[in-house]
């Protein structure tokens, strides 16, 4: 059977691979947080048809080895987690991460780990806990859920460092509760869950330890936290795009490589009439 026929079809589930990956990137232009995915590919192991010899003095050169190429296979799928653009909402509640650094939510308070997200859709619910846009709770710097009581909160404001400015019925201000950050060492090795939520692997940060760090630290590298703003997603339509029509010809050159090996079988075959 003709190598050239697999090769083939190695690239157009390579390219097909491709173009799943860049129609979610475009499907999510516009959503709160998303970081943009790369597919990377590598070639198969060649099949060698004749080795390399090394060169024998004064007398003979070197000859190289002849290998034929078996296709491509996929490389990596690499989340891109550049820093998305800022929209200004001017909501309280609505926080960006202007850095490094994760927002940490968790499904209750006895939850013992937490999920990581960028997109800080964040609005107080009925009891006064701060929460995502899935109900989740956004946690403080010691991994504790922030709650705002309203009943003596008359209004809040965040600051840089993530602290709760909160003024109280009485006058006066309470900054005790500070928003928590999540630094990653290798963010590219998050797990993505859906909903913008990301959880935490051996690959991201060693040992899958979580490290929960006060945000605009110098000492820990993170982030400052910008309240009325959001990040957007950082997918670069043009680049997408661009991207989408290199997938397509590329799909369609290996198509034309499986039509034309089919040819020579059929010529092959008629060999012997």
């Amino acid at each position: 059977m003709l190598r050239s026929l697999y090769s083939g079809v190695s690239g157009m589930r390579g390219f097909q691979t491709k173009l799943d990956v860049i129609g979610n990137n475009i499907a999510n232009v516009n959503t709160a947080g998303f970081k943009a995915g790369r597919v990377m590919f590598k070639d198969i192991l060649s099949q060698t048809v004749a080795g390399e010899t090394a060169p024998n003095g004064n007398d003979n050169g070197g000859v190289n080895a002849k290998q034929v190429g078996l296709g491509v296979a996929l490389g990596a799928i690499d989340t891109i987690h550049t820093t998305g653009s800022a929209m200004t909402t001017n909501v309280p509640t609505d926080l960006r991460v202007d850095g490094d650094g994760f927002f940490a939510v968790k499904n209750g308070a006895d939850q013992a780990d937490w999920y990581m997200t960028r997109a800080g859709d964040f609005k107080l619910d009925a009891s006064g806990n701060l929460v995502n846009s899935d109900g989740m709770l956004v946690c403080d710097v010691g991994g504790e859920p922030i709650v705002i009581d309203t009943t003596t909160v008359v209004q809040f404001s965040v600051g840089l460092d993530g602290r709760i400015n909160k003024k109280l019925n009485d006058g006066t201000i309470d900054s005790d509760t500070q928003i928590g950050l999540i630094k990653v060492t290798n963010p590219a090795g998050l797990e993505k869950i859906g909903g913008n939520l990301y959880r935490m692997t051996q690959n991201a940060n060693p040992e899958g330890a979580f490290n929960l760090v006060a945000p605009n630290s110098l000492e820990a590298g993170s982030g400052a936290i910008v309240a009325g703003q959001l990040e957007m997603s950082n997918v670069d339509l043009t680049s997408e795009f661009t991207e989408m029509i290199v997938a397509q010809r590329g799909f369609q050159a290996n198509s034309k490589i499986i039509t034309t090996s089919d040819e020579v079988l059929q010529e092959i075959v008629n060999l012997k009439r």
